[in-house]
């Protein structure tokens, strides 16, 4: 299993560059785009049959025109010179047709596989765990399915067309261009040495370039997403200006990197076409001399010329396809590494489904690190009979949170075993256990759309009669009533029109709604007034009754009413028992109380 430590991507990107051009790794990168294109390999198939006619076309016009030529000079003008004109029109018409179906079903391949490329990291990235998440900044992730997967766009929708034509048409010019003389050839290519040379500067220097370009556009585009998702608190504490000063460093260290590359190719281009001036220098020069010699006719001198240009052309569109190249291979490198991602909670092959709970859970020697850290979990044992409210309470750090996360499987346990009802959970699918459970967080996530949306997003099928009824029982019925449409009302990202006590009223109603046979309530009413707490403590009970239940709190009306108190302390259970029980012993949870009760005083 493949776990990445914060800012490791750093020191792997780094190394990814030394293996740039190593043959497994472009292995990999075609056998992705060989997966993504199988299903339309077909128009593809046909798409690279118009680009040969295409280019088969093209590089006919000179070779004919050297016929007109030399036929005009020597005054034949006779039924040969129409029909090399004819064959001349009706080649130009051929490459227009050819090169038109080309673009057409290049386009519509590339499209489609950019498409495909998006949903598949989509879908990967829902079926990694929660680890990955809390390693990893939003904002760098959704760099990969925007910024990233457009970087490829250049490469899928035009590059592969560019790299075939241009490398069939070097090629297929050279090998003219020694037909028509191999000793006008053979002078030409006398610049390729110093072309050569050119290049490969070019390509050692620009691949880092293209590699700190993508590294820092998803920087920026990370530090958007948080300031802008964060603004409410930015301009709490005036922090605006510090923000500025922040994303203008980032925009700062993108902008430099992409002048790194604006350099290179202002150094690089102007040579090539230096070099193609120098060649066709060498071509008039030699071949006027071959010419006055009467070794060459001035129609060959004329279509050389032709395909001299022609061959430095491609060369420079290739180069162009290098940068277009270097964006997307490191645009692509970084998007295989989170398709390499592999869930640190998987199903076993064996998994099977879990069946309709009770509700007893047993923590049986739990161990638990996150990665590589230090032990946070030492050797918990609980056995919580089904149907059992329990209140995990301790200070900031205790491992109440940890607990929560292994029962919804976040995570599983570095030893020891979690059972419900006597089966441990790594034997059954992740789907199945979760479908029995219910979450409700500190802060209740609410996704854009309407309020009836939400409470139904676990159960997406329930009737509007069935939403109003859990709505009702928690007490969120009135307020939602009071918005201008109702339960269609449509919410803003994250639920932001509605205070923190609304959201979470609707994220309870949610819960209801899904009837899940264990519940986790993560200091779910933290964000209540005391005057809501009040109003929906009876809604509680409600929700509470015959289901299992662990709830984290610091509320002192949760806390007295759960059927069981267990204090946590640095990873360890301290204490267990009623409050009653807790509060003769006169331990921890005694001191906790006593600090909960001044602060509630």
């Amino acid at each position: 299993m493949r776990v990445h430590q914060p800012g490791s991507h750093l020191t792997a990107d780094r190394g990814a560059r030394v293996d740039d051009w190593s043959w497994g790794k472009t292995r990999r990168r075609a056998g992705l785009l060989w997966r993504l294109m199988k299903p339309y390999r077909r128009r593809a198939a046909f798409s690279v049959f118009s680009l040969l006619a295409a280019t088969a076309t093209a590089l006919a016009p000179p070779y004919l025109a050297k016929y007109a030529l030399d036929d005009a000079i020597s005054h034949n003008v006779g039924g040969r010179l129409y029909l090399v004109v004819g064959i001349f029109v009706a080649a130009g018409l051929a490459n227009w047709a050819m090169f038109y179906v080309e673009t057409y079903m290049t386009g519509w391949v590339g499209e489609r596989i950019l498409a495909d490329l998006r949903t598949t990291l989509f879908d990967h990235l829902q079926r990694l765990s929660l680890g990955f998440y809390e390693r990893n900044r939003a904002g760098v992730i959704i760099s990969r399915l925007t910024n990233d997967v457009e970087a490829i766009d250049q490469l899928v929708t035009d590059g592969v067309t560019t790299l075939v034509q241009s490398t069939l048409t070097l090629i297929g010019t050279a090998v003219i261009l020694f037909v028509l003389d191999w000793r006008l050839a053979l002078a030409t290519c006398s610049v390729i040495p110093l072309m050569g040379i050119a290049t490969a500067l070019f390509r050692s220097r620009s691949a880092s370039a293209y590699a700190a370009v993508r590294e820092r556009l998803g920087l920026v585009t990370a530090t958007l997403a948080e300031d802008i998702a964060g603004m409410r608190i930015v301009q709490a504490f005036t922090r605006e200006q510090a923000a500025y000063a922040n994303f203008r460093r980032v925009a700062g260290d993108y902008r430099d990197s992409n002048m790194q590359t604006v350099v290179l190719n202002g150094l690089y281009f102007p040579a090539v076409d230096l070099l193609s001036s120098v060649a066709l220098a060498v071509v008039l020069g030699y071949g006027g001399q071959l010419y006055f010699d009467g070794s060459i006719s001035l129609g060959t001198l004329f279509a050389f010329m032709l395909y001299v240009q022609n061959f430095f052309d491609p060369v420079q569109q290739l180069s162009q396809l290098y940068n277009t190249f270097l964006s997307a291979t490191a645009a692509l490198d970084k998007i295989m590494g989170v398709l390499d991602e592999q869930p640190e909670v998987a199903d076993a092959a064996s998994a099977g489904e879990l069946p309709r709970i009770v509700g007893r859970v047993r923590f049986e020697d739990v161990h638990f690190r996150y990665g590589r850290g230090d032990e946070v979990l030492h050797g918990i044992d609980l056995d919580v009979p089904a149907g059992t409210t329990v209140a995990l309470v301790g200070h900031t750090g205790a491992g109440k949170s940890t607990i929560a996360k292994l029962l919804a499987r976040f995570y599983d346990p570095t030893e020891g075993r979690l059972t419900i009802d006597g089966i441990d959970l790594r034997d059954v699918s992740q789907a199945s256990l979760r479908s029995q459970l219910g979450i409700v967080p500190q802060e209740g996530f609410l996704f854009a759309g309407t309020v009836r949306d939400n409470i139904a997003f676990g159960r997406p099928d329930a009737s509007l009669e069935d939403v109003i009824a859990a709505a009702r029982t928690v007490g969120a019925h009135e307020f939602v009533g009071e918005l201008e449409d109702g339960y269609d009302t449509q919410l803003g990202e994250r639920g932001t029109r509605l205070s923190l006590g609304q959201r979470q009223l609707i994220a309870f109603a949610r819960a209801l709604l899904a009837d899940p046979r264990i519940l986790i309530l993560d200091e779910a009413t933290s964000s209540v007034d005391i005057g809501t707490e009040r109003k929906i403590e009876a809604a509680l009970r409600r929700l509470l009754s015959a289901r299992t239940a662990f709830i984290i709190a610091h509320r002192l009306s949760t806390i007295r009413g759960a059927d069981l108190i267990v204090v946590l302390e640095h990873g360890r259970i301290v204490e267990q028992g009623s409050h009653e029980e807790l509060m003769k012993l006169g331990g921890l949870y005694t001191s906790l109380y006593g600090d909960w009760a001044d602060a509630a005083a």
